[in-house]
């Protein structure tokens, strides 16, 4: 059993600021000397760019069911044992989603601290302060914060109005300075940003002025949680590695980012030797075994990448080669024959696939989702604003979270000789041998 203090920060809705909440109170402890660790709430690959950037330690995601309750204990465990300050960013709005961020406070017991938008709002702030806290019975609390507040005397007003007077954690200014960056999908990744870390330190010197931010270590004590559990994922470190010998080339640049830091371990926990490459900027793949192309804004780059024809020649090769390709959501994009972007722009891209993706200006599919393959089931997750429409037949099909698949629904799985592609995102450590069986080729072929 180990002790940290940690938090849950989460909203009564998006768009609240809690991640720039999150990223300046990382920031303002971390430039203090102090060691932190933050975790993400659901499938996400945005936010944790910037927290990572704001702890300057790896960040993980946590997910009830995506993860298994087993892998999450193991993750806040694991942080626990070296860390000053545990920092859990929430979901959409605090019960929102099933499991919800909520879910999660309530099975670690980590308490909770609201952020809310108070710019249009004054005595109500309290009661939707005091909702949030009491909807559920034994719900772990931290406190409230209010976020782009209009002046001094807009907070004495919303101070007021908050019933418990030790539950009031400050105001933060409305100051559009403090805003992080967005486009469609998301926040910017911060790596993209030039200022990203000027931003933060913004962020952090604004939350320094508030009673949150002043708490010195003893203060946050707290909000000291006890965690059990491995000091390690159980889905990590397997006594076999069927992939030990064998190199993944996985592609990593601002095209294709959308990648768990907890696939990678997984992928290295199963023996594999990992390298990377841009598909934007490198000629030719590295020398490997097979092949991950992860999702990301390759409608952003559509015409980089059409103009890349030496890497599309090493791909031809690889997978003429037999060798495996996983390719999802944007990775998957790319490798069809013609991109089409939300304008109404056309892009040839990779034609290693036949088909044509739209791009779209609403969602097209968003949630968690399984996918059934012959070793087992990988659980993840869909978000994408493009549809596909190509002669390929699925070879298989995902499903919502524990139920069977459907004809025509959840999303296809397509194969063409040695690649996969699919708009799902798979977390790997949720099933290891489903994750072997991806980077191996297909039935009847050998390495």
């Amino acid at each position: 059993m180990t002790t940290c203090p940690a938090i849950l920060v989460a909203a009564p809705a998006s768009g609240q600021g809690k991640t720039t909440v999150v990223s300046a109170l990382a920031r303002l402890h971390a430039r203090q000397g102090r060691r932190v660790r933050v975790f993400k709430c659901g499938p996400d690959f945005l936010d944790p760019y910037w927290h990572a950037l704001a702890s300057g330690a790896p960040v993980y995601q946590l997910d009830l069911w995506i993860n298994g309750e087993a892998d999450c204990r193991a993750r806040l465990a694991a942080a626990a044992a070296d860390a000053d300050l545990i920092i859990v960013e929430g979901v959409m709005g605090l019960f929102d989603g099933d499991p919800s961020a909520a879910d999660l406070a309530q099975r670690f017991g980590l308490p909770v601290l609201a952020v809310i938008d108070a710019g249009s709002m004054a005595g109500t702030f309290g009661a939707l302060a005091f909702g949030l806290q009491n909807y559920r019975p034994g719900l772990p609390w931290a406190g409230v914060l209010a976020n782009r507040v209009a002046s001094e005397r807009h907070a004495l007003m919303l101070k007021s109005s908050v019933r418990d007077p030790d539950q009031w954690l400050g105001a933060v200014m409305r100051n559009t300075a403090l805003q992080l960056p967005e486009r469609h999908l998301g926040l910017t990744v911060a790596s993209e940003v030039g200022d990203a870390l000027e931003r933060l330190d913004a962020a952090a010197d604004a939350l320094e002025a508030t009673p949150l931010g002043q708490m010195t270590l003893q203060d946050v004590q707290r909000w000291q949680v006890e965690f059990t559990g491995a000091d390690v994922p159980q889905s990590a470190a397997p006594v076999v590695k069927p992939l030990s010998g064998k190199t993944i080339a996985v592609a990593r640049d601002a095209a294709f980012c959308f990648i768990y830091a907890a696939n990678l371990d997984c992928l290295s926990d199963l023996g594999a030797e990992l390298v990377f490459f841009s598909p934007l900027a490198d000629a030719a793949l590295p020398d490997c075994d097979a092949l991950w192309i992860p999702g990301g804004y390759p409608e952003l780059h559509a015409q980089t990448i059409a103009a890349n024809t030496a890497l599309r020649a090493s791909l031809a090769a690889h997978i003429a080669a037999g060798k495996p390709v996983w390719a999802e959501c944007g990775g998957m994009m790319a490798l069809f024959d013609t991109l089409i972007t939300s304008d109404g722009q056309q892009f040839a891209q990779w034609g290693l696939l036949p088909g044509t993706v739209t791009m779209h200006k609403r969602l097209a599919a968003l949630g968690p989702q399984q996918l059934r393959l012959g070793s087992g089931t990988l659980r993840g997750h869909t978000f994408h604003y493009s549809t596909t429409e190509t002669a390929l037949q699925p070879v298989a099909r995902t499903a919502r979270p524990d139920t069977d698949p459907l004809p025509d629904t959840g999303e296809a799985l397509w194969q063409l000789g040695s690649v996969r592609a699919s708009y799902f995102h798979a977390w790997f450590a949720s099933c290891p041998e489903a994750t072997v069986e991806l980077f191996s080729p297909p039935e009847g072929a050998v390495w």
